[in-house]
């Protein structure tokens, strides 16, 4: 069974536009390889950090949308937690509209 996810992750922001480039690539990549079929990238930009994170001010922001098998999503935040360009990332399981509609349904 597929889930919606959506992971947000932050690199470092001393990262060139190539080097930004080959890790969104080596994520989404890695995504492939566990069986992941649609991926929605989304590149936010650097912006500033709400306090300071491994002495970094500052971010460059990148948010992955996916549908994925709960098996997928391990190893992939292992391959960041392992990365010294990712400074902090974070995965949420995303509800469905469909899903707000059963549940809506079932407790009318």
């Amino acid at each position: 069974m597929t889930t919606s996810y959506e992971t947000m992750y932050i690199l470092r922001p001393d990262l060139g536009d190539e080097q930004v480039e080959q890790a969104v690539t080596k994520y989404q990549n890695l995504l492939r390889e566990q069986g992941v079929e649609e991926i929605q990238i989304q590149n936010r930009g650097k912006r500033r950090l709400a306090y300071e994170i491994k002495r970094h001010r500052d971010g460059i922001y990148i948010q992955l949308n996916y549908t994925a098998p709960a098996t997928a999503i391990a190893p992939f935040e292992r391959a960041m937690r392992l990365s010294e360009e990712v400074i902090r990332y974070l995965t949420i399981k995303q509800e469905l509209e469909e899903n707000k509609v059963a549940k809506a349904a079932a407790n009318a």
